[in-house]
């Protein structure tokens, strides 16, 4: 069974290079070492020397040299929503209040499905909606995503990253 030794955030690989892919829920993609069923049925062993949090358009090398498109499953989720920005910014701060992990959009907030929160959420005026779709929720300031992305743009501009 061939190897996945690397991980490359999505920008920082050959993403036209793909050999395969591998589509993965949110919790599936935070990993170190497992036996991974790819989307074409073959086998791999994910190898690398720390977990790392994958997200969709990540990739993958394995030993041969090869590469694996990871591709975020949709999923159940919670798709929080108010048309009054002011209302809006304080269910960002009550959901991070409670250290939820969240995908932070332009027009809404996706979670992970949690009744208790759901009905919070409701009773502060959200419109909260059941849906199913790639849960990416934000890494954190200190994420490896976050650094690179801010390497990439610094780098854009004309400087050297140290």
């Amino acid at each position: 069974m061939l190897r996945v030794i690397q991980h490359n955030v999505h920008g920082l690989w050959p993403e036209h290079k793909a050999y395969a892919s591998i589509t993965l829920e949110y919790e599936a993609r935070h990993r170190r070492r497992l036996r991974l069923d790819l989307d074409n049925g073959e086998e791999v062993l994910l190898d690398l020397n720390k977990a790392v949090a994958m997200r969709g358009g990540d990739g993958l090398l394995m030993e041969n040299g090869q590469w694996i498109k990871v591709i975020a499953a949709p999923e159940p989720v919670l798709k929080i929503s108010t048309k009054d920005r002011g209302l809006f910014v304080r269910l960002a701060w009550h959901l991070g209040n409670r250290h939820v992990a969240a995908d932070i959009r332009d027009e809404a907030i996706i979670i992970k499905p949690d009744h208790v929160l759901k009905v919070m959420l409701e009773r502060l005026g959200a419109m909260v909606e059941e849906i199913s779709e790639p849960f990416q929720p934000e890494g954190g300031a200190y994420s490896e995503h976050n650094h690179l992305e801010a390497k990439s743009e610094y780098s854009k501009n004309g400087h050297e990253h140290k």
